[in-house]
Formats: structure tokens, sequence, C-alpha cells
């Protein structure tokens, strides 16, 4: 294999698949970057056998071929190379030369053969979305996603496709989060995406609804198309939860407050919380105000802020983790929350209808909290 091509390009491109190498495998391919010599173009993938991220971008071939090439070292390479032009070379005995200017490196390679195939994805069920809404809709559920192994449906969120909307839900047991859009397709499914696929998915949208991403699925295998980047993981298999009977309809108090101004509260609470020293935050809903308290065993804080609230006070206990994790995922400069009594979960939601959800289980207070 012998290509020339341009050294932005190339590293941009390598810094997007070396996302999907394994860091440590058995199989050292899985380690390495794979290269592969298409027509006019250099096809690059990083695979780790859970989630697959591939490239193209424009380049003279001279010999065609392909190797596989150890990630750390090459990405380390490409990005202190001098000259805007860099030049790939492998021998058949899979020695790489790797030159730009007056630079050149020669390092061993592996054999394309050692690298394993990505799942094809073939299906009809593929749907595009706007990569700015897409990327508002995992950003504001992914805070909801459990690190649990032991629940491993609920290490992802829920795609859920119908006829008239898309959703993306996401529960820890202990809150959920869901968003909600309409758009129009032509069948219904449901499958659950791993976080860390999620994760490297927001790292490659873009916020402009001007450009498209595409969606495209198998029993097993989710495929995104964005940016000219391909990536293929397994989907989570199970059962999800059935988070329609988790949200409650009883709650009748209807409570709007300022987002900047209750995260901004929850944070000042948060300064006497720890992962070693915890106590939930007293929320008292009435009279126009939420007062919020915590005690722990550092001190104590009180902090008031307005809102139209209902006459009749409720407390309520929260995780300020939780709380605060909420509000930050808020995209709108006023919300809603729609309470009961002390035990029922608190839904939090737009200013007006339902683009999104959050709802947040209560804390059972003592005495002495």
């Amino acid at each position: 294999m012998k290509i020339k091509c341009n050294r932005e390009m190339l590293s941009d491109a390598i810094n997007k698949v070396s996302r999907a190498v394994a860091l440590r495998s058995t199989i050292a391919a899985l380690e390495g970057i794979y290269f592969r010599t298409e027509e006019s173009s250099l096809y690059i993938c990083g695979y780790n056998l859970e989630l697959g991220i591939s490239t193209k971008i424009l380049a003279n071939i001279y010999e065609e071929g392909s190797v596989v090439l150890s990630s750390k070292l090459f990405c380390e390479i490409v990005r202190k190379m001098p000259g805007d032009e860099l030049e790939i070379n492998c021998s058949e005995s899979l020695i790489t030369t790797i030159r730009s200017s007056e630079a050149e490196y020669s390092i061993i390679g592996i054999s394309a053969s050692d690298f394993p195939e990505l799942p094809v994805i073939e299906s009809d069920r593929r749907i595009s979305l706007s990569q700015g809404m897409l990327k508002s809709m995992i950003s504001q559920t992914i805070f909801a996603v459990s690190d649990n192994d032991s629940r491993p449906t609920c290490t992802g969120s829920l795609f859920e496709i119908k006829e008239d909307r898309f959703r993306v839900v996401s529960v820890d047991g202990f809150r959920l989060a869901m968003r909600t859009e309409p758009i129009t397709s032509t069948f219904e499914t449901s499958f659950i995406v791993p976080k860390k696929t999620l994760e490297e998915i927001l790292k490659l949208l873009d916020d402009d609804d001007g450009k498209h991403a595409e969606i495209c699925s198998t029993r097993r295998h989710i495929e995104f198309m964005i940016n000219g980047c391909v990536i293929i993981s397994r989907l989570i298999e199970g059962d999800f939860l059935d988070y329609n009977n988790a949200i409650p309809s009883q709650n009748d108090k209807e409570v709007r407050v300022s987002t900047r101004r209750i995260i901004e509260a929850s944070e000042r609470m948060g300064l006497l919380i720890s992962d070693a020293i915890k106590s939930p935050v007293r929320c008292v809903f009435g009279n126009d105000e939420i007062t919020f308290n915590c005690r722990t065993a550092v001190g104590s804080a009180t902090d008031r802020l307005s809102a139209s609230a209902p006459n009749e006070p409720v407390e309520i206990g929260f995780n300020n983790r939780y709380l605060t994790d909420a509000f930050r995922a808020v995209s709108t400069d006023e919300v809603r929350l729609i309470i009961g009594s002390p035990v029922n979960p608190v839904k939090v939601l737009p200013p007006e209808g339902e683009s999104f959800l959050f709802l947040l289980l209560p804390v059972r207070l003592q005495k002495n909290d």
C-alpha cells in the first residue's frame, strides 16, 4: 500500500475512529486502526467488537492495499509530523514508512486479515433527523442512564420510533428523563443504545439543525451516519422498563420557577454535600416561593427563591445531585414542576407542552435530616 494525503484531514479522521479502538485486547489488531485503499480515498476504521467508527478521506493512491497500525503510536506520529502532506508506504512485510517533509518513521504493522469485519447493517428501517435535534435529545437524557451493570437494560437509552414521533428515554431507578419530537416515519421500532455509544455520538454531532444524521437499526445493531462517519454499535438486549407506568398521573399542583435560579439554589446546597457527607435537600413548595434547607455534619444552609407555588405548603426531600442534574438538562428559561404528596415523584416539564419530561423520585425525610 502506498498513499499520499493531507495530514490535517488524516489527523482529524484517526482521532475520530480511535475512540472505538480497544484499550486492551487479546486480539492485537483491535488495539490498532485499520486502513484500506478504495479508489481515490482511504478507508479508516476503529472497532472494539462493541463499537465501530469508520470514515473516509481523499487520498492519492499509488499502490492498493490494507494494514492495521498501532492507534496510540500512529496518532502521535501524525500529530507531531511537520508539513501539510503525509505519505504512507506499507511493504509486503508490513514495515510501514510514514513520511512528511524531512521527518520519517518506520513502524511494524499488523496484517489486515487479523482485523474483524464490522457487522453489515441491512435494513429498510432508516430515518433522517436534524443533528441539532438528535444532539439535544441525547444530551438531555443521558444523565439519567444507569452505571449499574446489574440492570443491563438501564445502562442505555431507549430509542422509540413511531409513525408520528421519536422519543429517547433513560432511567436509572431513581430518575427518568424523556425527550419527544414529532417526526414522520413509515415504520415503528424500539431499541436500547448503550451509554458509551451515546457519548461518542454526542462528540460527532453538530448543533446545526441544517445538517442531518441517519439512523438505521437491525435486531442486534444500530448504525449512525454523521458528517461522513459511520458508527456501528451493538444494542442492549432485553426489555426496557415500562416507563409509562412510572409517570404519576395523580399529581395536581403546579409550580413555575426560573431554571437558572433553581440550579443556583441547588448548587449552593451542594456545597455541604459530598460522596462522604450525604444528606437530602428539603424543598418546601408554597406561598409563591421555594425554600431549600440542607443540614450535614459540616453545617447547614437555607435558601429561598420566588416561584409560582400553591398556597398550601408541600415539603419534599431530594437527592441534591439528581436535582441539579435534571435542571441542568433543561433547555428552557422557565420550568414547570408538577408535584403531589411528599412521597410522589415530581415531574419536570417545559413551560408549555411535554417536549421533555424529567421524573425525580423523592427521598423520605427523617426528623433529624
